[in-house]
């Protein structure tokens, strides 16, 4: 990275992200900006945006350097630090007094050396760096002492009108209910996002005086300041397409997320995972996913799901915080905290409890439970089944309605199942009890002993029986009778 000192103060650029509002109209407990979106809070977005526009600055070539942006939060939103974490530093907005009061609380954190200063809301989270670049890029191009944001509205409806003078400079931002009938005849809105020339805004930003309703000091009252002084106030106006939408509501949070939605499945399908229909595929942003992934429709991948290549997910499939390996599939079933291994198959109406771990080449099938289990390579569990605190040896089978008594009222118990054992129908393991290799279970045995490997156990309790010979089938020679022929 380039020294600090190395470049010259005019080269400068500092970001200031507003995350300080309750946001009242979201009737919530939860800050608005930390609501989450695709499984992040929304003003993550706005940081990505942030970074988004410091990798054009500082790769331009003109010797800008954009530096972590300043948070500004308020006693009820200090969840916002776990958020921000090492991306930015923080500044304190004791009280809640407005857009104004927050960017002077901020400046005390911006570096004494920075030329410009961009500013932007925490609830703005569809915006993208090239918005933010060229907001910036006019404010230079003009030397404005103010570069600002607009959308072209399609239904401006109550919102603040900009008002240009016959040049097209901005004159003032205007709120709807004071605004003349021509001045309401534009559908030019502020989106809320400022591009400060970064001397004139330390000196004037002591001149905003409280608002008559309210006693909050507004940022927007700083565009007619700077046209007292003879400064140019400059417009980047945008297409109404969303982006630089604020959300206040729930129904607002909702279309918000349904576009973020659309760009992170675009990406994943433009990286070589195939989705038989978007539109019903519900990825959060730390989902990672392998080419040649396929993902059917009504499929929920949540958290830190990773699932790798060639694997078949859905249809009707809830992944969350799980590892599913190469070759799998996964579908209309149930998987949390979860690692399954390559090639195996869970489905339909399996459901995987955190701890469990499925070995390659598994079949977990209908209606079949696991928790804190550990299944071996090509494990067989078709049936209505559960297992739980359980090791299960490799090409074990487990039998319709075999049930892992875990849990005494106290204590969980593990139980420990060694390779090829065949359990039964309704098998009940009463742990701590351990079944050795090749050891087999009669229908409805209740095992509350260990069972020696070999060994054939059936009954209430189970008790060691030698086997049935199956009909038609000579019985195998003891050792001494082999010997005399």
């Amino acid at each position: 990275m380039t020294d600090p000192g190395s470049e010259p103060p005019s080269d400068r650029t500092s970001a200031i992200v507003l995350a300080a509002g309750l946001g009242t109209r979201m009737r919530s407990r939860t800050p608005k900006v930390l609501h989450p979106l695709c499984g992040r809070p929304m003003v993550a977005y706005v940081l990505d945006a942030w970074d988004e526009a410091r990798a054009a600055l500082d790769g331009s070539g003109n010797g800008t350097l954009a530096r972590a942006p300043i948070v500004v939060y308020s006693p009820p939103t200090t969840g916002v630090g776990e958020v921000v974490g090492d991306r930015g530093r923080l500044a304190l907005q004791a009280e809640p007094r407005g857009t104004g009061d927050a960017v002077r609380a901020a400046l005390e954190a911006v570096p004494d050396d920075a030329a410009e200063i961009l500013v932007l809301s925490g609830d703005v989270p569809l915006v993208i760096g090239s918005q933010l670049v060229a907001v910036l890029e006019q404010r230079r191009l003009d030397d404005a002492a103010i570069a600002l944001a607009s959308v072209f509205a399609a239904d401006p409806g109550e919102l603040g009108r900009v008002v240009r003078s016959e040049f097209g400079s901005v004159e003032r931002i205007v709120e709807a209910r004071d605004a003349t009938p021509a001045e309401l005849e534009s559908n030019e809105v502020n989106a809320g996002i400022y591009a400060f020339d970064a001397a004139w805004l330390r000196r004037r930003i002591g001149s905003l005086q409280p608002s008559a309703s309210n006693g909050e000091l507004y940022l927007t009252d700083l565009v007619a300041l700077a046209r007292e002084d003879g400064r140019i106030v400059s417009a980047v106006g945008f297409e109404d397409d969303g982006s630089l939408d604020g959300i206040n509501d729930r129904s607002q949070l909702a279309q918000a997320e349904w576009a973020i939605r659309v760009r992170l499945n675009e990406r994943h399908m433009r990286a070589g995972v195939t989705m038989r229909d978007p539109s019903t595929v519900y990825l959060d942003w730390s989902v990672t996913l392998a080419p040649d992934v396929v993902l059917e429709p009504a499929v929920i991948l949540r958290g830190s799901t990773t699932v790798a290549e060639g694997s078949t997910i859905g249809p009707g499939a809830t992944i969350h915080d799980s590892q599913i390996g190469p070759g799998c599939r996964v579908w209309l079933s149930v998987v949390e905290g979860s690692t399954v291994e390559a090639g195996t198959t869970i489905g339909p109406y399996s459901h995987l409890r955190p701890g469990s771990h499925v070995g390659p080449r598994a079949e977990i099938g209908n209606y079949a439970e696991i928790k804190n289990s550990h299944l071996g390579e090509g494990v067989k569990q078709h049936h209505m089944s559960y297992l739980g605190d359980a090791e299960l040896g490799d090409g074990t089978n487990v039998g319709a309605g075999t049930i892992t008594a875990n849990w005494d009222g106290r204590t969980k118990h593990r139980t420990t199942v060694g390779p090829k054992v065949f359990l039964g129908v309704d098998t009940m393991l009463v742990a701590p009890v351990e079944v050795g290799e090749g050891a087999k279970t009669g229908a409805g045995a209740v095992v509350t002993h260990d069972v020696p490997p070999g060994a054939l156990v059936v009954g209430v309790p189970a008790r060691i029986r030698e086997p049935r010979q199956p009909p038609g089938e000579a019985p195998e020679p003891k050792a001494d009778e082999g010997a005399a022929s």
